[in-house]
């Protein structure tokens, strides 16, 4: 039955993207720039929806109080691919998005992505993505948007970890934004490779502002690192039985 809902799931979650994406590609470019935020954020609402009801798969969220009314950098532990669905859903919906370029090419989800102001990057340039990063997200920021950044860069299994990238932390540096880390359990439930969606409550814990003023990259990505790395430790790696 697992394997049935998750397939079932997947089909969903293919024909909203489809969906979605198509209503951001023929509208935003005539409307607000606010709609193809909200209509993202609803596209993340809409699957957490269908996750719950075809997986009985939910989430449950602490530090809500942490998240700023203004912009500021998120990063992110990045096990699944279900964050990058949820923290659309669940944070406000001005959010700019750090992500592989090979995601704009995608027919109709990619079209929606470019009006979603996502930030692609080439991740093989080295230092030349680390400045778009910067240049973009500077941008983003004064728009008064969320950045939102997966600082080890692609999924690691849970109870593992991977180098952070200085990206985000040099962006902070140069912009003196406040960075909100967020730790989870998600890749417990939703595995990086493989279909299935296992039933039970995915844990997300959004921690303090860390601040950047005055301070060098790599300083705050320590303090990155150490915070979610640290939170990540205390998350259940068994699933639940709700």
């Amino acid at each position: 039955m697992i394997l049935l809902r998750s397939l079932i799931y997947f089909a969903a979650m293919v024909i909203s993207a489809a969906v979605f994406g198509l209503l951001i590609a023929l509208l935003g470019a005539f409307l607000p720039g606010r709609y193809s935020d909200v209509m993202a954020t609803l596209w993340g609402k809409v699957n957490l929806w269908l996750q719950r009801v075809i997986c009985n798969l939910r989430y449950q969220i602490a530090g809500v109080e942490n998240l700023p009314d203004g912009p500021c950098i998120i990063m992110s532990k990045h096990q699944s691919t279900w964050e990058t669905i949820g923290l659309r859903g669940i944070l406000r919906p001005e959010q700019s998005w750090v992500l592989k370029q090979e995601l704009m090419r995608l027919p109709i989800f990619g079209w929606g992505l470019r009006f979603a102001k996502s930030i692609p990057i080439d991740r093989s340039a080295g230092r030349r993505s680390v400045l778009k990063v910067v240049e973009q997200g500077k941008q983003r920021l004064d728009e008064g948007r969320y950045v939102m950044i997966f600082p080890e860069g692609t999924r690691t299994a849970p109870g593992e970890r991977r180098k952070y990238g200085v990206g985000g932390g040099v962006l902070a540096e140069r912009t003196g934004a406040k960075v909100i880390p967020i730790a989870h359990n998600a890749g417990v439930f939703w595995r990086r490779r493989g279909v299935k969606k296992f039933p039970g409550t995915i844990q997300v814990v959004i921690g303090p502002a860390i601040e950047s003023h005055g301070r060098k990259a790599v300083e705050i990505m320590r303090d990155v690192e150490e915070w979610i790395e640290a939170r990540q430790a205390e998350l259940p790696l068994s699933r639940d039985k709700t």
